[in-house]
């Protein structure tokens, strides 16, 4: 637990850097996307290879801690669709404050899908595992009463 708090701060810490700075590469954009695809398909048919890939490979890897910490950290939020939605809810909090406060950055949903496909593939990868070795299933109340001889 103590290192999976250590690697969610250290992950925090490279997340606002990497998100929250201004960025004088995009001080062009004023524009935010809300259409989903469009970002991912200007990326795959407007930029090099290289672009493409940093820009769509950065977004997810960005993700991927919260598939991995979640289930380790918080084992009410284990579960596909859980770690699903916690992470679309913190990308989208944390798209909407660069979006808003952050010279030369603006939301874009794009980046949400990718944060959030990322997280689903740590999970699956790693987070799964890693948060039931933690946490291990318990078995609920109507198991236990089932699986107990009753004394009369």
């Amino acid at each position: 637990m103590v290192t999976a708090f250590a690697g969610t701060v250290l992950f925090g810490v490279v997340l606002a850097r990497l998100t929250l700075e201004p960025s004088a590469a995009s001080a062009a954009l004023v524009h935010s996307n809300v259409r989903p695809g469009h970002s991912i398909s200007a990326y795959l048919d407007g930029t090099s290879t290289i672009e493409a890939v940093r820009q769509l490979g950065g977004n997810l890897l960005l993700g991927l801690p919260f598939g991995v910490l979640l289930p380790v950290l918080l084992p009410p939020a284990r579960g596909l669709l859980r770690v699903g939605a916690v992470t679309v809810c913190l990308m989208t909090l944390v798209e909407l404050v660069q979006g808003a406060l952050v010279t030369g950055r603006v939301f874009d949903i794009d980046d949400v899908i990718l944060n959030t496909a990322g997280a689903l593939l740590g999970y699956l990868l790693i987070g799964r595992r890693l948060g039931r070795a933690v946490h291990p299933r318990r078995r609920h109340w109507w198991t236990r009463w089932t699986a107990e001889p009753r004394d009369t």
